[in-house]
């Protein structure tokens, strides 16, 4: 609502796209980013602290200042675009969901969650009228939160019908949320790091165990990403030991129902975000996170890094020749090179 969150619209300093004659272009904002997606026709938003949302549309970064009704700035972790709107999540008590039509300059509140351990992590759309939010638990479960009518109104998916969980999830790249068809993925980690699955966009919940590193505050899954009904795969590790590669990727050939290691021992260490690139074949991998870049071409047999570019989050353009990176103060764009 105008009035409590003023707008401010910010112009790129740089005002070309990322085109192939441009190998690598990069923007600088004031924000710590980590919730990144692109629209179905390939716009560019992005969420981080400071209240901060940015959208790129055609050569122009138009960025918003939201806050809450005290005037205090929120932080976002989490950020889903439909065909008719934007959203994103705050994190920490209250966490306030918003709304901003495409037909509008205004956001609004949406849904407010006031308990003491709320923390909203990732979220997700199926279509322009589902969607997914998912948090820290509450009462005994991961907080979930589902929209069946565009983001007007969520409703909260109670403990009856989610499995127990102990464990968190981790707010580090809008990443621990995958959809495919009707199903959802929900990667936790913690105490315990295991994939939370359902078939029917939320209605009924089952769980996975996965053999990746977990039972401390920050090991476990960070990211899951999915290739078609089979494939999938999850990345994470150890936050505090980065380095350690023994157990931080596990991969599924039959649709999520079990995982394996993948090359244990070998390969990159902790990222904070893993993403297939589009018609590859789910042979072309990136993930990223604090330690760098690292690209795989063979399925995630074998990678290569690099140790200079720290990001948190990626997403790929729909035919999969542009890659968009998001980290502290900065958002960067690249063309995919094979």
């Amino acid at each position: 609502m105008r009035g409590y969150w003023p707008i401010i619209l910010v112009l790129a300093l740089i005002s070309f796209a990322c085109t192939s004659e441009i190998a690598s272009t990069q923007w600088k904002f004031d924000s710590n980013i980590r919730a990144l997606t692109l629209s179905a026709g390939d716009e560019v938003w992005w969420a981080g602290s400071g209240g901060l949302v940015g959208h790129r549309s055609g050569e122009t970064w138009t960025v918003d200042t939201l806050r809450r009704i005290d005037g205090s700035l929120p932080e976002f972790r989490s950020i889903a675009v439909t065909n008719k709107a934007a959203f994103v999540f705050s994190i920490g008590s209250p966490a306030m969901l918003y709304r901003k039509l495409h037909s509008s300059e205004d956001w609004s509140v949406v849904y407010t969650n006031t308990d003491s351990l709320a923390f909203y992590d990732s979220m997700h759309f199926w279509d322009d009228r589902e969607g997914i939010a998912i948090g820290d638990p509450i009462n005994g479960c991961l907080s979930v939160v589902i929209t069946r009518d565009g983001g007007a109104k969520w409703t909260e998916v109670t403990c009856d019908v989610l499995p127990p969980a102990e464990e968190a999830a981790f707010a580090a790249s809008n990443g621990n949320i995958v959809l495919f068809g009707d199903e959802v993925w929900v990667a936790s980690g913690g105490v315990k790091s295991r994939i939370f699955r359902s078939s029917d966009r939320g209605r009924t919940w089952g769980v996975v165990e996965t053999p990746i590193l977990q039972g401390g505050v920050m090991t476990g899954l960070f990211s899951v990403a999915r290739c078609g009904p089979d494939q999938g795969m999850g990345w994470g590790g150890n936050w505090e030991a980065m380095t350690d590669n023994s157990a931080n990727k596990i991969v599924t050939v039959d649709g999520g129902a079990s995982w394996d290691l993948l090359t244990p021992g070998s390969g990159p260490g902790y990222r904070s975000c893993v993403q297939y690139v589009p018609n590859t074949n789910c042979q072309s991998i990136w993930a990223v996170g604090i330690s760098g870049i690292s690209r795989s071409f063979d399925g995630g047999v074998t990678w290569t890094s690099e140790a200079d570019s720290s990001f948190y989050t990626v997403r790929f353009t729909q035919d999969g020749e542009a890659v968009w990176l998001a980290g502290r103060g900065k958002v960067a764009c690249r063309q995919v090179y094979p």
